[in-house]
């Protein structure tokens, strides 16, 4: 591939990037989103987040890993149950992340 086709490529994503986010923005109010529509996209952002999430924990190398010996998975767990009782994003992101690495000291030092 020339120079110029990646700077060429570049620039057409860069082009699309700021068209797709800006649309809303230069647009939006000239359009009206139905009610229906908008109570949906409320949980776009939930659906990402365990689309990325999800296959982390569950998957370790391609395989199923449903065992007790995955720590992504039992930390992911610890974290359900402390945002269940909690309710508060930040604090559980950081009792997760602390709870995985607790697991993970834990597991190479026995």
């Amino acid at each position: 591939m020339a120079d110029w086709e990646i700077w060429v490529t570049i620039g057409a994503l860069a082009l699309a990037t700021a068209c797709t986010r800006s649309s809303f923005w230069l647009i939006g109010h000239h359009i009206t989103i139905p009610r229906r529509v908008q109570d949906m996209l409320r949980y776009a952002p939930a659906c990402a987040l365990a689309a990325i999430i999800a296959p982390d924990l569950l998957l370790n190398n391609g395989q199923l890993q449903l065992e007790l010996a995955n720590l992504k998975l039992v930390a992911g767990i610890a974290a359900i149950v402390f945002y269940l009782l909690r309710r508060n994003m930040l604090q559980t992101i950081v009792f997760g992340m602390g709870s995985f690495t607790a697991l993970r000291l834990l597991h190479v030092f026995s």
